[in-house]
């Protein structure tokens, strides 16, 4: 008679292996999520992952993670919720000096535009980028991104427009793309030399279009510089003329599109960002229905930024909740910047669009982490918490995603993995 035996299976090897969450909540997906789906969520209590490089292997409940793995490292969220990392599709962060006495200037009264007329605002910032070398630029951006990654921000999306010269622009992005060689944070690359018309061409605005045109878009495309390009369309800066002109010019190039439209005024910028095919409309505080439908009917993912009216003291914000209705997948972004939001957490970003435009905490995660990764084309890679795509995890010390928009006013990030490994451990317990 033969004797049974049983024998123990033997566990896989993996990496990291985050354990000890109250909750994992994660979108699911590849492409962005608007309408109703923008708040479907995956939610999976006491939920684990497993890292195996910079690859999660497995997404699921911790016993059966624990059972099945045997770990190089595990990592104890102690209680907390594991979400994707932030994605933030909206940034400024190369430039030199800041404009503080601007902010005192519109605590008194003073519009952006007023600001803008007299030679403060971008050209402020652009006397500041002119005036830096790249090794101080460099410098700068890299204690910025550090913060992004203390924030839980794992992705980027970085513009130029603070040289508003061939030279300069092409300085700042060699900047960037130096800085994505050195920090675990990713960065996608923008050129947004079409910021504003710098003082040497204030009287002749036509010409600097020609040398965005001629010189400037094709000495970024040539050097491999910018995967999209943007603009600044609006009444003060450049016109609709002038956004076809430079727009079709960069999809001539093959970059991807991102428009700055109907910010401060109703100009029909969604629209033309529409016609177009933009990857992304931003800001959006005046965009009209008709515009909003154009969008619709483009598959355009606006990129929204609540915390700007309220640091530019504007009234007028963008009518998002109209944008879900009609089946929209909204992105939420800091817009970080030295001149009209200096704030570079999207926790606080998700709470003041939950609390201005009505949005749901699992609304605003999905517009803060898998809408604005499809939107950078990088949807298939980041943005969600599932087998296959890269290790980007933050681990909150919160005990639901909820808490991302309720729990206000600090930095709820204990931890931030990025590519697989620990890039950011406030708070590591022993090993369970």
């Amino acid at each position: 008679m033969e004797t049974a035996r049983t024998t123990e299976r033997k566990r896989e090897p993996c990496d990291l292996l985050i354990v000890g969450a109250a909750e994992l909540a994660t979108p699911l997906g590849t492409t962005p999520r608007g309408g109703a789906a923008l708040g479907q969520i995956h939610v999976i209590p006491r939920g684990a992952v497993a890292v195996r490089g910079d690859r999660l292997v497995a997404v699921g409940e911790e016993r059966d993670l624990r059972a099945r793995f045997e770990a190089a490292e595990t990592l104890d969220a102690q209680g907390g919720t594991l979400v994707p990392g932030f994605v933030d599709a909206h940034t400024h962060p190369v430039f030199l000096g800041t404009r503080e006495q601007e902010f005192e200037e519109r605590t008194r009264g003073a519009t952006y535009v007023e600001i803008a007329a007299r030679g403060g605002g971008i050209l402020s910032s652009v006397r500041g980028v002119r005036g830096a070398s790249s090794e101080e630029l460099l410098a700068a951006l890299l204690v910025r991104l550090d913060r992004f990654l203390e924030l839980g921000t794992t992705a980027i999306e970085a513009k130029s427009g603070y040289g508003l010269s061939t030279a300069d622009e092409i300085k700042c992005l060699e900047v960037l793309r130096q800085a994505a060689r050195l920090h675990p944070v990713d960065i996608a690359t923008t050129f947004l030399g079409a910021h504003d018309f710098p003082p040497e061409y204030r009287d002749r605005r036509s010409a600097y279009v020609d040398l965005l045109v001629e010189e400037m878009l094709p000495a970024v495309a040539q050097r491999g510089l910018a995967e999209y390009a943007d603009i600044f369309t609006e009444g003060h800066v450049f016109s609709l003329v002038d956004t076809r002109r430079v727009m079709e010019r960069a999809k001539e190039l093959g970059m991807g599109l991102r428009l700055h439209v109907d910010q401060l005024t109703p100009l029909g910028g969604a629209e033309l960002a529409a016609e177009l095919g933009a990857a992304s409309a931003d800001h959006l505080e005046h965009v009209s229905p008709a515009g909003i439908e154009a969008l619709a009917r483009a598959g355009v993912v606006p990129v929204l930024c609540p915390l700007v009216p309220l640091y530019l003291r504007q009234a007028q914000e963008a009518p998002a909740r109209a944008m879900v209705d009609a089946g929209l997948a909204l992105a939420l972004s800091t817009d970080f910047n030295p001149g009209s939001c200096t704030a570079m957490s999207l926790t606080d970003t998700m709470t003041f669009a939950a609390l201005r435009y009505r949005m749901g905490a699992a609304e605003c995660l999905t517009a803060a982490t898998l809408n604005p990764a499809c939107s950078l084309g990088r949807g298939h890679e980041i943005g969600s918490l599932e087998v296959g795509k890269r290790a980007d995890v933050v681990v909150l010390d919160t005990p639901n995603h909820v808490h991302l928009v309720y729990d206000f006013g600090r930095n709820p990030v204990r931890a931030v993995v990025v590519r697989g490994k620990v890039a950011r451990d406030r708070l590591r317990g022993p090993e369970a």
